[in-house]
């Protein structure tokens, strides 16, 4: 259950919000980290104010909530993924096909954030620091070739 929770949260929006952060008034497990299930129970009645407040609909910006659509998405498809794998595990069943589904997500989610990212390169309203730019490179050409090799494209 540590690997998958740990496959999990790596690459993933739940990762971004900071699922083992400190927060007050959650319980910790015995190793002093805060329990998922603590963060999700916090999460949920900021989730019903931040409803209420975009049912208003005042000062909304179309990009903010454009990634805050999509953070949600992927959260909600990695909570699917992590209940379907406990169902799993609960019953005996081989959870791969669980995994598959959440590397189908990754994949969806690194899609729409090239997306973003060529358009954000586009914009003269957007400074880049160049070393997260080459790094960025490193990595986008390191993946280029082993999807090359998985898919049968050329380098």
């Amino acid at each position: 259950m540590t690997l998958f929770l740990r496959v999990l949260v790596r690459g993933s929006a739940a990762g971004m919000i900071g699922l083992m952060s400190e927060a007050p008034g959650v319980k910790c497990g015995s190793t002093g980290a805060v329990t998922v299930s603590g963060r999700l129970a916090k999460a949920i009645p900021e989730l019903r104010r931040l409803q209420k407040l975009l049912l208003a609909g005042e000062n909304l910006d179309s990009r903010i909530l454009t990634d805050f659509r999509d953070a949600l998405n992927h959260v909600r498809n990695t909570a699917w993924s992590a209940h379907q794998y406990i169902a799993s595990q609960n019953t005996d069943q081989d959870s791969a096909g669980v995994l598959s589904v959440l590397a189908g997500e990754r994949v969806r989610v690194a899609y729409q954030l090239c997306q973003a990212i060529q358009a954000d390169l586009k914009s003269s309203d957007i400074t880049f620091q160049p070393g997260h730019l080459i790094q960025l490179s490193i990595a986008a050409k390191s993946l280029l070739e082993q999807l090359g090799a998985v898919v049968g494209a050329p380098n």
